[in-house]
């Protein structure tokens, strides 16, 4: 049975926006998705924000972007029949759209319209809990905003120089409002430079009880924070909602037979993410750019897992992660799965030493995945005779507190002290 093009679920309630979600299919594009799916996502998007209400969604084909409108003036009329009759407050486009487009949709429906940019950015907005996640929140709506003055006054086209009453033709409109957004710009950057020195001298603290760092990334609702919880008795938000959790969140796992770590969970990505908010929020996945071992979380029973998977790498590798940083991939929710699919994605994995099938919600799977982690952590283990003087207390302790000594000898100079360790122990020892 075919799927229809819309649907309509008229149910809003008192005190929020009515809203109805578009996604353009663009017949042309190369890297064009099931629309369905695309258009499944945008929906979850919209309802990410408590204070929307989705009445309705829609997949609109296109054979070619229209430069003034977006759409063609046939299916502009069709849509403002529907706006109207179910009393629609803001229409969400699920891709981007262009300042003019957005201006003359906007009269030609009488509605608010935001693109995918926008929509995301609002979560980013109601979600962002840490001073440094508001601070790159702003920045990032900043910048989008910044790219979309367009002259829109009718009150006004210019200011004029001096008094007002004779002088040049002074600035536009335009140009006043992006000068002031570039001013805040600066004063926002001044902040968030001082944040940013704050979490490096707590990082450099942590440097000095050295624990490795293992960084959970992934796209938007794959588990990341089910995951995390799990393993740290943690109570970070794990919600069926993308972006439940934005600001990273740190804590310690002490790994069976294995070494103390933190463990990092960081936002979730998503296809399309605004580059506005990959330079912003490059700042709160510095804990992915120092991880010792990166765990790719991925939700293996989503129909596009793998295009996902796609977007996660594409991003890290903007950030600046290297390809050959240790990592894991990890395929999540193998609990929503028919069994005889699961299994297919266990056999799988089994044959890949640096892929895991797991279910973060029922545990399965998790022991090898920790053990393999503690493997790649520790390594190979040689011994090592260190000579250490008597103000060297600090590091002698340390090398007792790993428990890796295996014979200690006093003499007139200081110790000689024999030790079996990783070559991970070897280096956070060089950084005491």
């Amino acid at each position: 049975m075919s799927r229809p093009t819309f649907q309509i679920d008229n149910t809003a309630g008192p005190g929020v926006t009515r809203a109805w979600v578009l996604h353009p299919d663009i017949r042309t594009d190369p890297e064009r998705r099931i629309p369905e799916h695309a258009l499944e996502e945008a929906v979850s998007l919209a309802r990410a924000l408590p204070e929307l209400e989705v009445i309705g969604s829609e997949i609109v084909p296109l054979k070619t972007v229209r430069a003034g409108m977006l759409f063609g003036s046939g299916k502009i009329d069709g849509l403002k029949a529907v706006f109207e009759a179910q009393d629609i407050e803001l229409v969400l486009v699920d891709g981007p759209v262009s300042p003019v487009q957005q201006r003359n949709l906007e009269k030609a429906w009488g509605v608010k319209l935001l693109d995918r940019t926008g929509l995301i950015l609002e979560i980013f907005s109601d979600r962002a809990a840490t001073r440094e996640g508001v601070l790159q929140v702003e920045m990032a709506a900043l910048s989008y905003q910044r790219t979309r003055l367009v002259r829109a006054w009718t009150h006004l086209e210019r200011q004029r120089g001096g008094l007002g009453f004779v002088g040049g033709p002074g600035e536009t409109q335009i140009e006043a409002d992006r000068r002031a957004i570039d001013e805040q710009l600066v004063r926002l950057r001044r902040q968030l430079d001082k944040v940013v020195k704050t979490r490096a001298l707590h990082r450099a603290a942590r440097a000095k009880v050295p624990y490795p760092i293992v960084a959970l990334v992934g796209y938007t609702n794959a588990g990341k924070s089910t995951l995390f919880n799990r393993l740290t008795g943690a109570e970070v938000m794990a919600k069926d909602m993308l972006f439940a959790t934005l600001d990273p969140t740190m804590r310690r796992l002490q790994l069976p037979e294995g070494p103390e770590v933190i463990l990092s969970d960081t936002v979730g990505f998503i296809s399309d993410l605004p580059t506005e908010l990959v330079a912003a929020f490059r700042a709160t996945l510095e804990e992915v750019l120092a991880a010792d071992v990166i765990c790719h979380v991925r939700d293996i029973s989503h129909p596009e897992s793998d295009e996902q998977a796609d977007d996660v790498r594409s991003i890290m590798s903007s950030l600046g992660v290297e390809d050959d940083r240790p990592s894991f991939e990890i395929w999540n929710k193998l609990d929503l799965m028919p069994e005889a699919e699961a299994d297919a994605m266990r056999a799988r994995a089994a044959r890949d030493d640096t892929v895991f099938a797991i279910s973060a919600l029922t545990g399965e799977g998790l022991d090898a995945l920790l053990e393999a982690v503690t493997t790649q952590l520790e390594g190979a283990r040689q011994t090592e005779t260190l000579s250490l003087g008597f103000a060297d207390g600090k590091k002698r302790a340390w090398l007792f507190d790993q428990d890796i000594v295996e014979h200690e000898n006093q003499g007139e100079a200081g110790f000689e002290i024999t030790v079996r360790w990783t070559r991970m122990q070897q280096e956070q020892f060089a950084r005491l």
